[in-house]
C-alpha cells in the first residue's frame, strides 16, 4: 500500500476536513492539498487547515497539484461536484482516481458516463457527520467505524478499488461496495425521508404554536430526538432533493401510507392493531445493534438524576475531568417526558459514555443510558 501518496480535495467542510484529518493520522507522509474556489486569498478554513498541519498546500486551480494527486476528493454538495467534471476531465492521469463523498450516486454516475470518466471513477458515500458544518468541526473520529459506501462503475480497475478500499479502513471505516441504484434506494429509506419528515415535522410546530409560543419552550424528549437532523446543512438537503428525487418519493409514498394506515386505527379506535403496530416497530428498533457504527449526527449521550443543589452539577464535571474523561455538552432539562435523569450529558465518543457511566455508577449515581 502507497503511504506516501498525494491526495486533493474540492471541497473541504466537515465530511472533508474530517476525511484529511484522518489519512493524515494514518498516513502522516502523504501531502494534501485543497482548491480554493474563493479567488487569490485563502478561505479560512483553508487556512487553519494548513496552519494546523492537515493541508500541504491551497491551490488556485486545477491544474496545478491536483493534477498529479493519486485520489481527488469531490466533498462539495452533489450538484456542485458534478459541475466540476468536464474541468477535470481534461487534467486526470491514468492512475489518478476521483472519488466523491455525495449521499447521492446515481447523477453523478450518469454524469461521469455521458463525459466517458468511468474508467476513473468510484463513488463514495461515508455514512457519518454531524448536525454541525464546516472545517471548525471536522474531526477523525467521526470516520472511526463507519460505513464506507463505495460505488465503482464497471469501468473502474480492481487496483482502484482495491487502492480506496485500503484508505477507507486506514481511517477506520468499513468499506461496502453497492450498485449505486442499490445505494439511492437504501440511502433514501434510512436517510433521506427520515430528514424529510424531521424537517416537516419541525415546520408543523413552528406554524402551529401559539403566540407564546408554548411548544417552542415545551419541545423535548421525542420531539428534540426526532428532529435534530433537521438542523444539517440546507443547501446540502436541497441538492440531495434534487438528485435522488425518484427514490425519495418512492418511499415517501410508502411512508405516507404508513401515516393514513395509522389514521384509520386511531379514528376507529382499533386497540388491538394499534398495539401490534407499535409493538412491532418497537421490536424492529430495538433489533438495531446500538453501537454497530457512527451513525450520522449520532450523539453519544447518557442521562443521570442528580439532587437539586448547589454544585451538583460541578461536583459530576470535577469527577469526570479528574478522571481524563471530556464533557461535550451537559445541560439540565425542564420537560421530562420520555426522558429519563434530569442531567444530560454528551460526550465526544462511545468509549467516554462507557468509562463515564462505569465511573458514576461505582459514585452511587443512577445512571440511564439509550
Amino acid at each position: 500500500m502507497e503511504t506516501d501518496f498525494c491526495a486533493g480535495f474540492i471541497g473541504f467542510g466537515l465530511i472533508g476536513g474530517s476525511i484529511a484529518k484522518a489519512l493524515k493520522k494514518a498516513y502522516p507522509a502523504c501531502q494534501l492539498y485543497a482548491l480554493n474556489h474563493h479567488g487569490t486569498i485563502p478561505h479560512p478554513s483553508l487556512q487553519k487547515a494548513l496552519e494546523d498541519g492537515i493541508l500541504d498546500g491551497i491551490e488556485t486551480s486545477l491544474e496545478e497539484k491536483l493534477m498529479r494527486c493519486r485520489i481527488i476528493f469531490l466533498c462539495a454538495p452533489v450538484l456542485t461536484n458534478i459541475s466540476y467534471l468536464k474541468s477535470l476531465k481534461p487534467l486526470l492521469s491514468k492512475n489518478t482516481i476521483l472519488t466523491d463523498v455525495g449521499s447521492v450516486k446515481g447523477n453523478i454516475y450518469e454524469a461521469v458516463q455521458k463525459l466517458s470518466m468511468t474508467a476513473s471513477f468510484i463513488g463514495g458515500h461515508p455514512m457519518t457527520g454531524s448536525e454541525k458544518t464546516g472545517y471548525e468541526n471536522a474531526d477523525s473520529l467521526l470516520m472511526e467505524n463507519a460505513y464506507y459506501i463505495l460505488t465503482p462503475t464497471e469501468d473502474a480497475s480492481a487496483r482502484d478499488l482495491t487502492f480506496l478500499k485500503n484508505l477507507v479502513e486506514a481511517m477506520g471505516s468499513i468499506p461496502i461496495v453497492l450498485d449505486c441504484n442499490e445505494h439511492d434506494n437504501i440511502v433514501a429509506a434510512i436517510s433521506h425521508v427520515p430528514h424529510i419528515i424531521a424537517s416537516s415535522l419541525v415546520n408543523m410546530v413552528r406554524t402551529s404554536d401559539d403566540e407564546e409560543n408554548h411548544m417552542f419552550s415545551l419541545a423535548a424528549g421525542g420531539f428534540k430526538d426526532i428532529t435534530r437532523i433537521a438542523s444539517s446543512s440546507p443547501v446540502m438537503w436541497q441538492n440531495i432533493c434534487l438528485t435522488n428525487s425518484d427514490s425519495i418519493t418512492t418511499f415517501l409514498d410508502r411512508y405516507i401510507g404508513e401515516l393514513s394506515s395509522m389514521k384509520a386505527l386511531i379514528s376507529e379506535k382499533e386497540e388491538a392493531r394499534l398495539l401490534n403496530t407499535f409493538q412491532a416497530a418497537k421490536d424492529y428498533r430495538d433489533s438495531i445493534p446500538k453501537r454497530r457504527v457512527n451513525a450520522p449526527g449520532r450523539v453519544y449521550e447518557l442521562y443521570l438524576d442528580i439532587i437539586d443543589e448547589a454544585g451538583a452539577i460541578a461536583s459530576i464535571a470535577t469527577l469526570l475531568a479528574s478522571n481524563s474523561i471530556s464533557i461535550k455538552n451537559i445541560g439540565i432539562l425542564h420537560n421530562r417526558e420520555f426522558e429519563e435523569g434530569v442531567l444530560h450529558m454528551e460526550f465526544y465518543e462511545d468509549t467516554a459514555v462507557e468509562q463515564a457511566a462505569d465511573l458514576l455508577k461505582r459514585h452511587h449515581y443512577t445512571i440511564y443510558q439509550r
